[in-house]
């Protein structure tokens, strides 16, 4: 098989909480919380969760920008977690992230010339004449006028914004892209041409993404695989189609429930989940998601349920679907719908 561009293990990345005169640690925020996948080259991971489960924290530790804790990040089979800030720079071309916010993501005081220019004057790939040919090159790549080299970041829309801080990124034609929620600060209209942009690249650059959204339409249109994320864990991990047409896991299945459909003849069972998400500082003990899950029983207050393999690349972190002696699933009953999504739970099972 080929080996992968990126290997996860039990990632933790944990920030002390410190109070008092004398800044005392007073607790632990455990923003990622023993995260494992992996990354095939040339596709596409999609993450999702609610705000505060650790996303933006994953996709900066997977590039060094946040220091973990503990575990294992694996990039083409080289270790990163041990590696110096001076043994990183020449991965940094290779492993490159999009930010969010447009705004705040490029120098005001810097011209679109010296804001993508930058990396070829950082890694001394580029310069004079050769480096305005390639600025030039990504401007035309990201369908930008070659007048916008010696504008600023002011005059531009915010989708323009993103497509200079895009080509910025992949500049140096770097193997990994971290897309960090890059169309949630963009006006609806312009967010699609943002995505189809991306999925262009991604197949003329032979890119490989891990995007981050809280959009679960655009991330089943761009992902190949969909891992969801509930404080600071991996709950579910499948093929795109796969989790959209059968999620196994209740959050899961909460999150699919909200995604809007534009056929009104075409009725869904919205699951309503009660509580808001625990804090990372204090998080329940068992599986995290029980305060919140209408099917949690004794079990899951008192143990947290493992990923279990449910075929095909498919894992979900809950009892509901641990396999039984034969090895295969106990699925619950899916509940009465017409028209909804399979795979929403009836009720919790009842005992242990």
């Amino acid at each position: 098989m080929t080996e992968p561009l990126l290997q996860v293990r039990d990632l933790k990345t944990h920030f002390p909480v410190r109070g008092g005169l004398l800044g005392r640690v007073r607790g632990t925020v455990k923003a990622v919380d023993g995260v494992s996948f992996e990354v095939m080259r040339g596709e596409t991971l999609g993450l999702v969760g609610e705000s505060g489960c650790g996303k933006s924290t994953l996709g900066r530790t997977l590039l060094r920008l946040i220091d973990p804790t503990s575990g294992s990040i694996r990039f083409e089979g080289r270790e990163l977690t041990g590696l110096s800030q001076r043994e990183l720079r020449p991965l940094r071309r290779r492993m490159q992230l999009i930010f969010q916010d447009p705004y705040a993501s490029l120098n005001p005081r810097m011209t679109v010339r010296d804001i993508i220019g930058e990396p070829f004057a950082i890694h001394g790939l580029a310069r004079g004449r050769e480096r305005e040919e390639k600025v030039l090159a990504l401007l035309e790549l990201m369908g930008l006028p070659r007048e916008a080299m010696e504008r600023y970041p002011h005059e531009f829309s915010g989708g323009q914004r993103q497509r200079i801080g895009i080509a910025r990124s992949i500049a140096m034609r770097p193997d990994l892209v971290i897309a960090d929620e890059p169309i949630s600060a963009l006006d609806v209209s312009i967010q699609a041409q943002i995505v189809n942009l991306l999925v262009d690249l991604q197949r003329e650059l032979k890119l490989t993404y891990v995007f981050i959204a809280h959009d679960l339409k655009i991330v089943e249109y761009i992902s190949t695989r969909v891992a969801v994320m509930y404080l600071g864990k991996i709950v579910e991990l499948a093929d795109s189609a796969e989790l959209y047409r059968r999620p196994r896991h209740p959050y899961t299945q909460a999150l699919l429930s909200a995604v809007p459909v534009p056929d009104p003849e075409h009725k869904k069972t919205r699951i309503i989940l009660q509580g808001d998400v625990p804090s990372p500082l204090a998080p329940p003990p068992g599986c995290a998601f029980h305060p919140r899950c209408p099917y949690a029983f004794d079990r899951c207050r008192r143990e947290t349920p493992p990923l279990y393999a449910l075929g095909n690349g498919h894992t979900a972190a809950c009892f509901l679907a641990e396999p039984d002696a034969r090895g295969t699933v106990e699925s619950p009953t899916p509940a009465p719908h017409s028209g909804g999504d399979p795979g929403v739970l009836a009720q919790p099972p009842s005992g242990g």
